[in-house]
This record gives structure tokens, C-alpha cells and sequence, in this order.
């Protein structure tokens, strides 16, 4: 599968991973700092953007299309930086294929397993029809009968694009997703340890990893540091200057 992706700056490799749901344009901002100094390669997943859809859809194949991406674009040993969905597939990644990568960045996502917690949000995205809704108001006024959270609805709201003129349709393959969001929220396979430095960067207002995940994440990856910052699952978007000056700090003292 050949994933679509935009690349920023010059200098040693870095992958960024985009959450479920979003896309390689969620990071274009901070991908652009990066590339001050790194080669930014940010990627939309299988079934997300730009990139080809399938009905296959897990961890470990999403770990594949990395290393194929990466033995594509002749790419030795990234930084990979994955938030949420990225992040479960960049630890998959590195435990999969630990020699392909030099350091593991983890943004607000543990190991484990967690329930599936999508469900209003998909019944909403479901609900819309896009037959005969044919504006991004109208989306938002059907949406909102399912999401009361704004920001929520504008971040899921820029995944439609115009097939043509009062044609909406979504971007990412939300059939595949909807039945395959226990798959989502499983916890990782394949467990191998993981001895490369690695920074976990967690939102203290967000219920992904908290303190009572720290032993396990460190039993998977024994050189790894845990952050966090004062925000919600969002971090990198409510507090990207800190967000950046973590990585960048990491990315120098590792």
C-alpha cells in the first residue's frame, strides 16, 4: 500500500503518526517547527486521508505499511512520533521491527486495551446522510445532536471534502472503522521488550495513561521516560510550544 504522505525540512528522518480519525494536516503546523531541524515525514494511515482504504485494519498491519513505507522512501532509522492510534502503532512498530528506528516518541496512549468510548461519535458520523446533506453546516447541525463538543465536531467535520459540487463525502473509511473499533482499542500484540530510548508524553487531564500504567510501560520499554503536561488528550494541539520544546529536549539528550 503506498500511504500518502507530505515531507518538511532536511536533517535526520522523523515520522509523525496522526490519531483515529484524523490525518497527516492535524500535524502540519508543528511538522514545520520540527523540520527546522529534521526531515518530517508526517503519514496518513490506511483508511485516513488521502491514503488507500481496505477492509483490513489492526495494529500489526498498520506496523507493516510503516516498514514498507519506510523501505519505499529508503529511510534508516527514524525518530517515530505517534499520538493516540499513531502511538499504539509506532510501539507496535518498534516491537515488531526494533531495528528499523532509533528512538520511539509516544504521545497520550498506553499499551493496554481500553473500552471502546467512540460510540456517539460514530452514531453521529453514521447518521449523517450525505446524499442529502450537502453543507458543512447542515453536517454540523446533525453531528451536534450526538456530539455537544464543538472542537470535537470541527476536528471530525474537516475529514469531508467535495467529491463534487454539493457532494460531501468522508475521507476516512468509516464502515471499516465502525466495525473495527474494538480492534482500535485492543491492547498491543506481539509484546516484545523495546531497549531504545523512548518518551512517553502524557495529558494530565486526560484518562489514557495514568500513573497506574507506568509499571507496565515500563516493563515493555525499559528505556523509557514518562512527561506530562497540564491538557487533555489533545496535547499537542492545546499546548503545542511545550509540547515541542518536550520532544525537541528529548530528542537532544537521547
Amino acid at each position: 500500500m503506498q500511504l500518502n504522505f507530505k515531507k518538511v525540512g532536511e536533517g535526520d528522518p522523523l515520522i509523525i503518526l496522526h490519531g483515529l480519525f484524523g490525518s497527516l494536516d492535524n500535524w502540519m503546523t508543528l511538522a514545520k517547527k520540527l523540520g527546522e531541524h529534521f526531515e518530517v515525514f508526517i503519514i496518513d494511515a490506511r483508511n485516513h486521508g488521502q491514503s488507500p482504504h481496505s477492509e483490513d485494519f489492526n495494529y500489526d498491519i498498520m506496523a507493516d505499511d510503516l516498514y514498507a513505507f519506510l523501505m519505499q522512501n529508503s529511510i534508516i532509522d527514524p525518530v517515530i512520533l505517534g499520538h493516540s492510534m499513531g502511538g499504539k502503532t509506532a510501539m507496535q512498530f518498534a516491537m515488531n521491527y526494533p531495528n528499523q528506528l532509533s528512538k520511539l516518541i509516544v504521545a497520550d496512549i498506553a499499551p493496554k486495551s481500553y473500552p471502546v468510548h467512540h460510540t456517539s461519535i460514530l452514531e453521529g458520523m453514521l447518521s449523517l446522510d450525505l446524499a442529502v446533506i450537502n453543507t458543512r453546516k447542515g453536517a454540523d447541525e446533525q453531528l451536534s445532536r450526538f456530539i455537544d463538543d464543538f472542537s470535537t465536531r470541527q476536528f471530525l467535520l474537516k475529514n469531508l471534502y467535495w467529491v463534487e459540487k454539493d457532494n460531501l463525502a468522508w475521507r476516512f473509511n468509516l464502515p471499516v472503522i465502525n466495525d473495527t473499533i474494538e480492534i482500535i482499542g485492543e491492547g498491543l500484540e506481539n509484546v516484545e521488550p523495546f531497549e531504545k530510548p523512548t518518551l512517553f508524553i502524557r495529558g494530565e487531564k486526560s484518562n489514557y495513561i495514568t500513573k497506574n500504567d507506568y509499571s507496565s510501560i515500563k516493563n515493555i520499554f525499559s528505556n523509557a521516560e514518562i512527561r506530562s503536561m497540564n491538557t487533555g488528550h489533545w496535547l499537542h494541539a492545546e499546548k503545542p510550544s511545550e509540547f515541542l520544546e518536550i520532544v525537541s529536549s528529548f530528542l537532544i539528550l537521547n
